[in-house]
């Protein structure tokens, strides 16, 4: 099926959350390969890396650098489709007030939270898994054994369990504290109610569990039950990251993805938040010098390189990322994805401008005329190109989206159309939203 088969398939309820989310500037992740083009060096390499290096259990991190409006969130959208159709796990997070750098706790939180793998790979994986997060994970991975233990005699279902904590237990890279948490977790969901015990008590079990393997508090008097001595912190942190990667390993995922998003709302922060953020981004570089098969992305802008405030401000991570942007001729396969550098052609605008009126034209249920949005289309990436500003994507989209907002409203665009006047308007938007994302609203 091609893109336009593909795009003709969309209702309009599902036509119309596309563009509503793209006026608020960011692409609906289910829906990224629709606006897939371009950037084909950058990707060709990425899957080589994720084919045959981070799949054989190398491991690395890469910075994707692009100012406001370059597409860096959906090249990273673009990368964890292609991450799960080639199975491996993925973990998407952005960078909130919610979830603050500083705050590791809470980011390695966010992490196991946003984790999925795709339901389809691999044929023979021992799981397939639908719900997002660790609890997904789990619980499919539970609900894979159930037919072997549930209904066993008590004596056959413990000794079941003490061969599987065994068989954990000797994975590389899996923490004693995490195979008993996975053998406690299989005692809890899958073992028959002894005398007096209840349901809830279980569940409540199970919660405590959820929860630990989230990265969340939990008592030591809580966690003894199931032989766990210890919770994340700093110095564990590898430690629990290498048992997540075991864990995926062994049910059959081939690595894990993280992608960071907005590294760059750092920059805005006070020195001690900075600090505190940046020594969290050094923890995780460090992390990928002793664990297999995980790739960790981050999103920057140039100012996180280039600025008195960004990386260099803080030696213990600049002493690992110094060389980053250095090289004057583009290397694909550098540590820097650089998207500013490598703006989408011209064609390539005009393949995913048309597309965009198709998703319009479904939106809405009318229909635009073929040759005069060809010729839009290019009248807009002319003016963008000759204004400098041919690399905004979102800038484009924007003004795609106007215009044919005002042709479906009756005004279409003819030779009246102020293309500079539209494009300027749109962009004061764009800096006004720039402006609000980089404000030190989480500074604590």
């Amino acid at each position: 099926m091609n893109m336009r088969e593909q795009l003709d398939e969309l209702k309009p309820f599902q036509a119309r959350a596309i563009i509503e989310e793209l006026r608020k500037g960011s692409v609906p992740i289910d829906y990224v390969p629709f606006f897939t083009v371009g950037r084909e060096n950058w990707l060709r390499l990425i899957e080589d890396d994720l084919e045959h290096y981070i799949a054989e259990g190398g491991a690395k991190v890469r910075f994707i650098n692009g100012d406001y409006g370059d597409g860096k969130t959906h090249f990273m959208s673009v990368i964890r489709h292609l991450a799960l159709r080639k199975g491996f796990a993925v973990s998407f997070v952005v960078l909130t007030r919610e979830v603050p750098m500083q705050k590791f706790e809470v980011v390695y939180r966010e992490i196991l939270r946003q984790l999925q793998a795709h339901p389809g790979f691999p044929e023979n994986t021992q799981l397939k898994v639908e719900e997002a997060g660790i609890r997904g994970l789990v619980n499919a991975w539970a609900d894979s054994l159930a037919a072997g233990l549930i209904g066993a005699e008590e004596a056959s279902f413990q000794q079941k369990l003490a061969a599987l904590r065994e068989e954990l237990g000797a994975l590389h890279g899996m923490d004693v504290n995490f195979s008993n948490g996975l053998a406690g977790f299989l005692d809890s969901r899958l073992r028959p109610l002894r005398q007096a015990e209840t349901g809830q008590e279980r569940a409540g079990s199970c919660e405590i569990l959820y929860q630990w393997f989230e990265g969340g508090k939990a008592s030591k008097k809580e966690l003894k039950p199931f032989q766990i001595f210890e919770t994340l912190n700093k110095t564990n942190s590898k430690r629990f990251l290498g048992s997540l990667l075991a864990f995926m390993k062994y049910l059959g995922y081939r690595g894990l993805i993280l992608l960071m998003d907005e590294l760059e709302t750092v920059v805005a922060q006070s020195t001690s938040v900075r600090n505190a953020a940046y020594e969290n981004v050094r923890l995780l570089i460090d992390n990928t010098e002793q664990a297999r098969f995980l790739h960790i992305f981050f999103s920057i802008i140039p100012d996180v390189i280039a600025s008195e405030k960004g990386f260099k401000s803080y030696d213990a991570l600049w002493s690992r990322v110094r060389s980053i942007g250095e090289g004057k001729r583009l290397n694909y396969r550098s540590v820097l994805i650089d998207l500013h550098r490598t703006p989408l052609e011209t064609h390539e605008l005009i393949e995913l401008g048309l597309a965009l009126r198709r998703i319009h034209e479904i939106s809405f249920r009318w229909e635009a005329q073929d040759p005069v949005w060809q010729d839009v289309v290019e009248k807009i990436c002319a003016h963008q190109k000759r204004m400098g500003l041919l690399s905004e994507v979102r800038l484009f989209i924007k003004q795609i989206i106007r215009i044919l907002d005002m042709a479906e409203q009756g005004t279409p665009p003819g030779e009246d159309l102020d293309l500079t006047e539209q494009i300027l308007e749109s962009k004061r938007e764009m800096d006004q939203e720039k402006l609000e994302q980089l404000q030190p609203k989480w500074d604590t």
